[in-house]
């Protein structure tokens, strides 16, 4: 848990929030100043500061909560790539017609047609 908070793409995007929450704050106050002194215009962004701050938000705590899953592992090119492509249930028809049919371009030096 720990390292989830406190690491240093952590503390970043801590840092990131901590800025970027105060000055859309801040900017929605100029707003709704400029709203209320008469441009109509500034209601929109009166809403849309706020909206901004709040995903913003969402954001840094996906990317903390998620920095710390375990990646999907990766099959490397070689042996293990053979292995982990016999283990598919069923052969691909398609695939495999239109590998052959790449290899034969391939071979012939031709250039694919569209």
């Amino acid at each position: 848990m720990r390292g989830k908070w406190f690491s240093a793409r952590a503390i970043g995007m801590h840092a990131t929030l901590l800025v970027l929450v105060p000055a859309c704050a801040a900017l929605c106050d100029w707003q709704v100043h400029r709203a209320l002194s008469g441009n109509t215009l500034s209601w929109a962004y009166v809403f849309e500061w706020p909206f901004f701050a709040g995903y913003g938000t969402y954001v840094w705590w996906k990317l903390v909560h998620d920095q710390m899953e375990p990646a999907t592992p990766v099959v490397p090119l070689g042996a293990d790539a053979a292995a982990a492509s016999e283990r598919t249930e069923e052969p691909d028809e398609e695939l495999a017609a239109y590998n052959r049919y790449l290899a034969q371009l391939n071979a012939s030096g031709r250039a694919k047609r569209w």
